[in-house]
C-alpha cells in the first residue's frame, strides 16, 4: 500500500525561517523612526489632514504578505516530497521498540533541559546511528500507545518523535507493563532478534512490569531500561504559554509534588528481561552504551518496503510565494484619492440651537 508520508528533500533549508524575526525587528524599527519623524513634522491630530493618503495599515499588510511569501519560498526550497513508488529491500538488523515515558514527572529539570527533552535528543542521536534496524516508538503514562510501528524510515521516526509531549496521554501514571506487552504484540512473529528500550523515571508504576519482562524474555525479547532523574526528588515546574515559570505542580491538597527516580523497579525489569539498566545523568543518557549492546545481538535479514521514487511538490509553494509577492507589489503604500473621500464614520455636524 502506498504511503502518503511527506518528507523534505532539503530540511536544512528550514533554517532560513530564522530570517523572519530579523525582518520583524527591522520593520518595527523603521515604523518607529517613521512615526517619530511624523511627530516632529506635525501634531498627531493633524496627520490625517496633512497626509490623507498615508496608511499605516497598508504597511502592515505588505509586511504580512512578504512574511508569508518568505515562508512559502523556504518550504519550496526544502522541497516537500511524497512517496511515489515502493520497492523491496533486504537489510541486516534487529527490531527495536523505544518505550518512552511521557508522564508529567518527565518534565522535571534535574536533567537539563528536562527529562523528556533530554530523552528525545538522545533518541534522535540513536536513530542517526541505526543501519538497517527497524525502530518503533511506544509512549506511555497511565496508558500505553504505539506512536510509530516498526519502520526503517528514520525520517518518519524523527518526525513522530518530535510530536511527543506529556499532554498527549491524559491519564497519569507509569504503565511500564502495558508498554512491554504492547511491544511484544507489535513485533513480527518470525523476527528472531528483538529488543525493547524503556526510558522512564519508574515512578508510580503499575504492578506486573517484572512479570511482563519475564514473558518478553521467554519470547527472545531483551529489555533494556534507562532511569531518568534524581533519587532525592525534585519538584515539577509549571510554565505559562509564554515560557515563563509560574510555580511548581501541586496535588489536590495544594502540596508541591516531588518526583523521584525509582531505580529498583527499573533494575528488576532489566534483570527479568535479560537486558541491562543504566542510570542517566547530565553527561550521558545511556543510549550509546545500549546501542553498543544492541550491536552485539545477532542480526537477521529483514525484508522491508521502502520508497525508491518520490514526487516533488515544491512548485505549489513556489507559486503561492510568487502570487503573494505580486499582490504585495501591486498594493500601493498610500490610499487612492477615492479611498480618502470615503469616510464611513464621518462625524455629523452639530446644529446650533
Amino acid at each position: 500500500m502506498e504511503s502518503t508520508f511527506i518528507r523534505l528533500e532539503r530540511p536544512e533549508m528550514l533554517y532560513l525561517l530564522a530570517v523572519l524575526p530579523v525582518m520583524l525587528v527591522i520593520f518595527l524599527i523603521a515604523n518607529y523612526l517613521r512615526n517619530k519623524a511624523l511627530r516632529r513634522f506635525a501634531d498627531p491630530g493633524m496627520h490625517a489632514t496633512l497626509l490623507p493618503q498615508a496608511s499605516n495599515a497598508r504597511r502592515w499588510i505588505k509586511f504580512l504578505l512578504l512574511s508569508i511569501a518568505w515562508i512559502f519560498a523556504v518550504i519550496a526550497l526544502a522541497n516537500p516530497q511524497s512517496g511515489a513508488k515502493l520497492g523491496e529491500a533486504k537489510r541486516q538488523g534487529i527490531d527495536i521498540f523505544i518505550a518512552l515515558d511521557v508522564s508529567n514527572s518527565m518534565l522535571a529539570e534535574d536533567i537539563v533541559p528536562n527529562r523528556l527533552e533530554r530523552a528525545r535528543q538522545s533518541i534522535l542521536r540513536l536513530i542517526d546511528r541505526l543501519q538497517g534496524d527497524r525502530i518503533g516508538l511506544i509512549v506511555f503514562a497511565g496508558k500505553a500507545y504505539t506512536q510509530l510501528p516498526l519502520t526503517t524510515d528514520y525520517a518518519a521516526a524523527r518526525l513522530f518523535l518530535n510530536t511527543v509531549r506529556p499532554d498527549m496521554i491524559p491519564v497519569q501514571g507509569t504503565a511500564i507493563a502495558e508498554a512491554i506487552r504492547m511491544g511484544m504484540q507489535s513485533f513480527d512473529v518470525e523476527t528472531r532478534n528483538k529488543a525493547i528500550v524503556i526510558i522512564s523515571d519508574g515512578e508510580d508504576h503499575e504492578q506486573g512490569a517484572i512479570e511482563a519482562a519475564k514473558e518478553a524474555s521467554a519470547m527472545g525479547i531483551r529489555i533494556f531500561t534507562i532511569g531518568l532523574g534524581s533519587p532525592d526528588g525534585v519538584p515539577i515546574p509549571v510554565y505559562n504559554q509564554y515560557g515563563k515559570q509560574t510555580g511548581y505542580r501541586k496535588d489536590r491538597q495544594g502540596n508541591t509534588i516531588v518526583t523521584r527516580l525509582n531505580e529498583t523497579i527499573l533494575q528488576q525489569i532489566a534483570a527479568a528481561g535479560n537486558g541491562m539498566y543504566i542510570r542517566a545523568n547530565n553527561a550521558r543518557l545511556g543510549l550509546d552504551q545500549i546501542h553498543n549492546e544492541l550491536e552485539k545481538i545477532e542480526k537477521s535479514e529483514i525484508e522491508t518496503k521502502i520508497f525508491t521514487e518520490y514526487n516533488s511538490h515544491f512548485q505549489w509553494f513556489a507559486a503561492a510565494a510568487m502570487f503573494l509577492l505580486i499582490i504585495e507589489l501591486l498594493l500601493a503604500w498610500r490610499k487612492s484619492l477615492l479611498e480618502t473621500r470615503i469616510r464611513i464614520f464621518k462625524p455629523k455636524a452639530v446644529e446650533n440651537e
